[in-house]
């Protein structure tokens, strides 16, 4: 009779764990952040290297831009799944935040991981898409002597058109952009938005006419055009 007690109490208590789970990926979907993230804790508690638990939890520090706290989370998932793109991309994501936030002597002592997280995930998952985009952005934000290239930005801008002519185009677009080849970025954002034609697409040529070229009769037009 003792044991059947005991064994009744536990399944209890695991169902118990699982609904304070479920409640707080519940409340996640719903962005009530403060809430998910008092279950989530309370269910770490209970289950202390449970994986998406880490995961909602670092999810949620770097929406509120807690970048300390999102790279523990992930790093302790990284370790658990080391061979997970999504979990080595998220890491090197919040680093790379963190990097851009702080003293720029200090990042650089960041930037190494940054990459080699980014190179991993991708090594990992050869058709992960915004871990490409991350290295897009990585090598063209990154200033060439501490290991900016556009040649390596461009390789995986190729990588992206080959999963995605959207993401590719895209992506080539915005290296343009960033170099001030604005006619370039012209040509390939306009054949993103012919291709996709969402929201997004749309909105980085608007920008781009508005804003860089100048060109506001062009971005009054794509927008009529957009919103028929």
């Amino acid at each position: 009779m003792k044991i059947l007690s005991v064994f009744i109490f536990i399944i209890s208590m695991s169902t118990m764990a699982n609904s304070d789970f479920e409640k707080a990926e519940q409340l996640f979907r719903q962005n009530k952040l403060v809430e998910a993230k008092a279950l989530f804790e309370k269910h770490l508690k209970a289950n202390p290297n449970h994986t998406k638990s880490l995961e909602y939890l670092g999810d949620i520090a770097g929406k509120n831009k807690n970048w300390d706290e999102a790279i523990g989370y992930y790093k302790k998932i990284k370790i658990q799944y080391p061979l997970n793109a999504d979990y080595h991309y998220k890491y090197g994501g919040a680093l790379g935040m963190k990097a851009k936030e702080i003293n720029k002597f200090k990042a650089l002592n960041l930037l190494g991981d940054v990459e080699e997280s980014f190179l991993t995930a991708a090594k990992l998952d050869p058709k992960h898409i915004d871990t490409r985009w991350a290295l897009v952005v990585f090598f063209t934000e990154l200033p060439g002597i501490v290991g900016g290239s556009e040649t390596k930005a461009q390789k995986y801008a190729d990588e992206l058109m080959k999963l995605s002519k959207v993401d590719g185009f895209m992506a080539k677009g915005y290296i343009d952009e960033y170099f001030k080849r604005y006619t370039k970025a012209e040509i390939n954002y306009k054949k993103a938005h012919e291709i996709g034609n969402s929201k997004t697409t749309f909105q980085k040529l608007y920008d781009l006419y508005k804003n860089k070229m100048k060109q506001s009769q062009k971005a009054e037009e794509l927008k009529k055009k957009f919103e028929k």
